[in-house]
């Protein structure tokens, strides 16, 4: 899989990506990154009547919904594919628009101990604005392994969406941090979900007209893609 993604391509495509994530303030304290949530989020589906299962979403702009309508973005269509399927899901978007994974640990105590109850899955994607602050992949594995070990130690079941280095940053950083998430999900018996953008880099018709990131078609691919992981997440 690895091989078939990993292309001029893809590295062109993922760099731009993380260029329009931005870099998070590491500054911020969790109390203002938590309000961020509120601010950069499409939380409509947040305004649905309470549902038998809730699932957290924490990660990035890629989860946010930027540059979506309403009801357009991961989250919205994701819980409308899955509520399609006959499951009664809520799904809680904490994605933040430039969040690197060290802001991510920081908020993530103050984001959980916000939910009206304990979440039945933590969908959890970020590390790729640590990409474009360069940050040493030993960093991300320390604050994703944080996290993971954060989420079961509440007894939180994990799905982790991945990322890729491109190309361009060499072959030992790649090397280094493309085995930071099935590790991961080795390590703490998690779901994995390898790469969020399988499907979607390298096709100009999947993204909007910034050329980065994903529009509502390429959303439906994406959800499409990973939506049948969720839902056997969910089943344990």
């Amino acid at each position: 899989m690895l091989s078939r993604l990993i292309t001029y391509g893809f590295g062109f495509a993922i760099l731009q990506l993380l260029i329009a994530c931005g870099p998070a303030n590491d500054t911020q304290a969790p109390a203002q990154e938590a309000q961020q949530t509120v601010n950069d989020t499409d939380n409509s589906v947040d305004k649905a009547p309470e549902a038998k299962t809730l699932i957290l979403a924490f990660g990035d702009s890629l989860y946010a919904g930027y540059g979506l309508d309403p009801g357009e973005g991961f989250v919205p269509e994701l819980q409308k594919a899955l509520n399609d399927a006959g499951q009664d899901v809520r799904i809680h978007n904490a994605g933040v628009s430039g969040d690197t994974t060290a802001a991510g640990l920081r908020r993530m105590d103050f984001v959980l101990d916000s939910l009206p109850k304990k979440p039945d899955l933590v969908l959890l994607g970020l590390g790729g604005n640590d990409l474009l602050r360069g940050l040493k992949p030993s960093e991300t594995r320390f604050n994703m392994d944080a996290m993971v070990k954060k989420l079961t130690g509440r007894g939180v079941p994990v799905m982790i969406t991945g990322m890729l280095a491109p190309p361009n940053l060499g072959k030992e950083f790649s090397d280094e941090f493309n085995v930071i998430y099935p590790a991961l999900a080795k390590k703490y018996d998690t779901a994995l979900y390898p790469f969020f953008m399988d499907g979607v880099v390298g096709r100009p018709d999947l993204i909007l007209p910034d050329g980065i990131h994903p529009n509502a078609k390429g959303v439906d691919v994406i959800v499409g893609k990973i939506a049948p992981d969720v839902k056997a997440a969910l089943q344990g």
